[in-house]
């Protein structure tokens, strides 16, 4: 096999057809041709046992970091002039690599759903204008950096929804996907977790990360022969005020609890509170309702009990169901034993267990000729991956409660007002169509937002810390206005995803037109 040059991970981080492609619109005169793509996901998350009713957008701070830094470097052009087609020749000529040396980004205009808002399917995120050769080079990576975390967005906001307000921590560095575990942290934050394992990330994000020890420290104690009280004590006079012990290294009831509440007594003699215990194993809704009983018994009813151990939505939301079963029958409130929870939420999270992928796509949907926007759409016999062609705006309206009714796509021109008579057909189906009289709903908001411009991000994403925590805000606005169905953890309520009439009107067209025979 020969070898190649030595690439970067600037503009070349792409699939291989996107260069192909590129090099066809340079050969033809179509690269500085102005575009417009659309970014957008065709389905929720379905994770086999239970199913997500929206996702929460991330990956955008990230990306347009990226964006407003990516080059070609010498490696890139080297390999691309090195690369050979099936005869022998240079698969990439030589004015095709000039032109894509000087490739940068910083002629794209891109617009998009702020990180952290409630989306929906088939409604677009992110859209990508500018020079056609370019809006096609970034394709790959915009999907790359952005479904990912708006995955794990959405597995963290569904365990976060299902915590009865009871903090979530991100633990699941480990199991996540080699340096994609950085972004799947964030993505974690965003979508509600209030800590991280990740130190580097965590550190980097101005939020100190969060842990204590793992089970070998105990088993090093045992082995010099200290035992597990040994260990306890060793941490505890290293970090009395931050002292928070795994207890389920021997046996949780017998040793590990007792241990803890004895170190625990030594703590409080000497001026310290601490902090609490950590649950990794076993049944643990009985193990948290006796363990809260005997902590309470012991005079420390405020510890803390952190559970962990394969947690996601599905699971916590059992677990809380066992403890408000169980915890009466053992004498003991059940929202007390609640309210001192802390729920550490490593593999499921950091994997998005059960649906390990988010099926986002970028669809080119107009041309420019001429000032004027050309439509252009894919054909399909599946209605549901029929493009909605042309420019377009996206809405969010809200009922008279302020619920969140429906998003709709409209035509660049349209303004939805308040009051107005609507009238939305399927986003996919043409045929499905309902009336909104203005009475029914109160106020329109669009979604799609300036985020890049002159190959520089505008907004908070310069200050990854304040981008987080307005991206976490977002995330806690909208989820209070979805309607409950549509937050359910199994089988949710379908939200509305509409197009309104002029939009079909033009889909109708294109159709027709493109299925004319020449």
């Amino acid at each position: 096999m020969t070898s190649m040059p030595a690439v970067g991970r600037g503009v070349l981080r792409t699939d291989a057809y996107q260069v192909t492609m590129a090099q066809l619109y340079f050969r033809l005169g179509l690269h500085e041709r102005r575009a417009r793509f659309e970014h957008f996901y065709r389905s929720n998350p379905d994770y086999g046992e239970h199913q997500a009713g929206y996702c929460v957008t991330a990956g955008l701070g990230p990306f347009l970091d990226w964006a407003s830094e990516a080059r070609a470097t010498e490696g890139d052009v080297a390999a691309l002039r090195a690369h050979r087609g099936r005869a022998g020749d240079p698969l990439f000529d030589d004015a095709f690599c000039d032109w894509f040396a000087d490739v940068d980004f910083g002629g794209l205009s891109i617009s998009a759903v702020p990180e952290g808002r409630v989306v929906h399917p088939n409604a677009p995120i992110t859209v990508v204008e500018g020079s056609l050769g370019e809006a096609q080079l970034i394709e790959t990576p915009l999907l790359n950096l952005l479904n990912f975390p708006t995955l794990i967005a959405t597995k963290a906001s569904r365990v976060v929804d299902v915590a009865h307000g009871r903090p979530v921590l991100e633990f699941g560095m480990r199991r996540g996907p080699a340096s994609g575990a950085d972004d799947g942290s964030r993505a974690a934050l965003i979508g509600g977790a209030v800590g991280t394992s990740n130190a580097a990330e965590g550190y980097r994000l101005g939020m100190p990360p969060s842990g204590t020890h793992a089970h070998s420290m105990v088993q090093l104690f045992m082995a010099l022969g200290d035992g597990e009280r040994g260990a306890f004590e060793a941490y505890a006079d290293v970090y009395p005020d931050d002292c928070l012990l795994l207890v389920d290294t021997v046996d949780t009831l017998e040793s590990g609890i007792p241990n803890a509440i004895a170190v625990f007594e030594q703590l409080r003699k000497r001026g310290h509170e601490p902090v609490g215990v950590r649950l990794d194993s076993g049944d643990l809704a009985y193990l948290a309702v006796q363990s809260a009983k005997r902590l309470d018994a012991a005079g420390f009813p405020d510890a803390t009990i952190v559970l962990s151990s394969d947690l996601d939505e599905l699971r916590i939301w059992q677990i809380l169901q066992q403890i408000a079963d169980e915890a009466p029958r053992s004498g003991i409130d059940a929202d007390g034993v609640v309210g001192r929870l802390v729920f550490g939420v490593g593999s499921r999270l950091a994997s998005s267990h059960g649906d390990p992928s988010l099926d986002g796509v970028y669809k080119l949907v107009a041309v420019d000729d001429d000032g004027d926007w050309l439509p252009a759409m894919k054909l399909s016999d599946n209605p549901a991956k029929l493009l909605n062609p042309g420019p377009k705006r996206l809405w969010r309206l809200y009922d008279a409660e302020g619920t969140a009714t429906a998003d709709v796509l409209s035509t660049a021109e349209e303004e939805l007002r308040p009051g107005d008579d609507l009238v939305l057909h399927h986003h996919a189906r043409n045929d499905l169509v309902r009336s909104l009289p203005g009475t029914r709903w109160s106020r329109a908001e669009e979604l799609l937002l300036p985020v890049f411009s002159d190959g520089r991000p505008t907004g908070p994403v310069d200050d990854p810390y304040v981008s987080v925590q307005a991206a976490r805000a977002w995330r806690d606005h909208d989820v209070a206005l979805l309607d409950p169905g549509v937050r359910r953890i199994v089988n949710p309520h379908v939200y509305h995803v509409s197009i309104t009439d002029a939009l079909a009107r033009l889909k109708a067209e294109q159709i027709e037109r493109f299925r004319r025979p020449d």
